[in-house]
């Protein structure tokens, strides 16, 4: 049961409006849901992160390709979490330690892909649009993955 708990959290977790999934009966309608939630919250994130930076034309037109890039290489990062905490749910009542060493290596190297790309985007954000607004953007892309850390971490439970 642990399972589908962890799952429907995670569906309402990936959203920053506190908007409800509906509940899922099997693998492919979880699946569904949370594909529907995370394209919500990009939108929203989009929505916040437009209004939050108040570009320039010229600092538009080359930051919302750069962007887009940046945020479908976060969505395939992403797809590592997801599987990383659908895994976790289905481990949750037999975890040993030999599962709980493989997640957590697992944990690192989502955590290291994350650090990477936002070092690897930060010089193209920088050179598209000037560093001050650059760390403009990744301050408010931060934050707003805080607030879904945040909900995932207070919802899903601790290894016992």
């Amino acid at each position: 049961m642990h399972s589908f708990r962890v799952l429907a959290i995670l569906a309402v977790a990936l959203t920053t409006s506190g908007a409800m999934a509906q509940t899922a009966t099997t693998q492919g309608d979880i699946d569904t849901d949370i594909a529907l939630l995370r394209s919500d919250v990009q939108a929203q994130k989009t929505d916040i992160i437009a209004h939050s930076m108040q570009l320039t034309d010229a600092q538009a037109k080359a930051f919302w390709p750069l962007f887009r890039d940046y945020s479908h290489q976060q969505q395939v990062i992403g797809d590592q979490r997801v599987q990383l905490i659908k895994d976790y749910a289905a481990q949750y009542d037999t975890m040993d330690d030999a599962k709980a060493e493989a997640l957590m290596n697992r944990w690192l190297s989502y955590d290291d892909a994350k650090t990477k790309l936002r070092s690897e985007y930060y010089p193209q954000f920088r050179n598209a649009i000037g560093a001050k607004q650059a760390v403009k953007f990744f301050q408010i892309d931060q934050r707003l993955s805080m607030i879904v850390d945040l909900k995932l971490a207070s919802e899903i439970p601790i290894v016992q």
